[in-house]
């Protein structure tokens, strides 16, 4: 089975992509989609919508696992990721893939054992459980994988 895991943002969407083919979860590539604060605000939208589909087309994930939002007082940038992750939602159902959704403690806990961890703890996770070279950056791009894994642990949990 092959997961995309994504945490979802207008300015940068972090995404993984983790395939459960063998013992353990194997990276099959991860990074993020950036979009430029110059661009007019349904370009953005349309960029993140473009590149997410070209990575379920190329993929063809089992599953999306996309980061539930977590409201804070900023309402501004609680709007721009609602939109950016509807986004990505209607990009799933336009390709049939299920979606699930978790929180950030519950990633926390399935990939540290911890809902307390920080962005360096997590990122040092993410290069000892995928067995990569380097930790993988940005954040975002830490936390597309982070989320992935979650649904894959989530999975066998069940």
């Amino acid at each position: 089975m092959i997961v995309i895991g994504i945490d979802p943002g207008l300015a940068r969407t972090g995404y993984g992509v983790l395939s459960t083919g063998g013992r353990s979860p194997v990276p099959l590539t991860y990074g993020c989609i950036e979009t430029g604060s110059d661009r007019i605000h349904e370009e953005r939208l349309l960029e993140i919508h473009t590149r997410i589909s070209d990575l379920f087309d190329e993929y063809d994930p089992g599953w999306v696992a996309v980061e539930r939002l977590f409201f804070s007082r900023n309402t501004t940038s609680a709007m721009q990721v609602s939109e950016a992750r509807g986004v990505l939602l209607l990009a799933a159902a336009q390709h049939g893939v299920p979606v699930a959704e978790y929180t950030p403690n519950q990633v926390k806990q399935a990939v540290t054992g911890s809902g307390r961890a920080d962005k360096h703890q997590m990122q040092e996770m993410m290069r000892r459980l995928l067995r990569l070279e380097e930790v993988p950056r940005p954040d975002d791009a830490a936390d597309g994988l982070a989320i992935a894994l979650c649904h894959i642990n989530m999975v066998q949990l069940r």
